[in-house]
């Protein structure tokens, strides 16, 4: 049954569900969908609350731009009423930093689960946090106008919400080092060409194109796909030798559960 009724709608973040599909929407488009420690709460919440049902997540964001980035609130004295201030997290033990930057990358964490599919469908402006929460995605569909950019090391800080490890997997080391350090625009040619996106499409058919793929998605069966993301996302660490024993295992599970036969 589809659920008409938000299973969240706060801090600039709402969850609507329908069956397999679930969409999470970045709601202030006034603000360009800047982020907060309240919207990175809002989005690990939304994973948590994710019914069994689901299979597909799709990211999306009103107004013209994805996401701004971090709120430039952030960076004044007294940062955002009710959270500590960035001078305050620094004013704090190695032990509570690291706990409130890993409370932070909760929200950026859940999208590659196994048990689900996630696509980011960006316009627009996604830089900085919105380009991590993008690259958070398994797959990205932009529009025509997008423009990716890391800007972190340009204002003396880094890329500490989970960006850095599938930046580097999708364009290599020495791209994405590039990218980061020079904190330049990303287009939709080259992102679609370095692997940063799947599919670049003109802004008036990026929802269809997202609903066509999120189609794809569902026809093939669920315990299939969960085992093909699975085998590719231990790809990259194991061994060649180590991944055809991994390919072996996975295919022998199919099969079992094809043919009904138990382990």
């Amino acid at each position: 049954m589809a659920s008409f009724d938000p299973l969240l709608d706060k801090d600039g973040v709402r969850l609507t569900v329908d069956e397999a599909i679930a969409t999470v929407t970045l709601t202030n488009p006034a603000k360009r969908n800047a982020q907060s420690p309240a919207l990175w709460r809002a989005l690990a919440e939304a994973g948590r609350l994710l019914p069994g049902t689901v299979r597909v997540v799709v990211l999306r964001a009103e107004g013209k731009s994805f996401s701004a980035g971090l709120d430039r609130q952030a960076f004044t004295p007294e940062g955002f009423e009710g959270e500590p201030s960035f001078i305050d997290l620094a004013r704090g033990t190695d032990a509570e930093l690291d706990a409130a930057i890993a409370g932070y990358q909760e929200g950026f964490t859940w999208w590659r689960r196994s048990d689900i599919v996630s696509i980011a469908a960006v316009q627009g402006h996604a830089i900085g946090a919105g380009f991590q929460l993008a690259l958070a995605c398994d797959l990205r569909v932009v529009a025509d106008d997008v423009q990716f950019a890391m800007r972190e090391t340009g204002l003396g800080l880094v890329p500490d919400l989970t960006g850095t490890h599938p930046l580097v997997g999708l364009v290599g080391y020495a791209r994405a080092l590039e990218i980061c350090a020079t904190g330049r625009f990303v287009l939709a040619d080259e992102a679609q060409r370095t692997g940063l996106a799947n599919i670049a499409v003109p802004a008036g058919q990026l929802d269809d194109t997202v609903g066509e793929l999120t189609a794809a998605l569902l026809a093939t069966p669920r315990d299939a796909l969960i085992e093909t993301k699975t085998l590719l996302q231990g790809a990259v660490s194991r061994t060649y030798e180590e991944q055809r024993t991994a390919e072996r295992a996975a295919q022998g599970r199919r099969l079992r559960d094809l043919a009904g036969v138990g382990d």
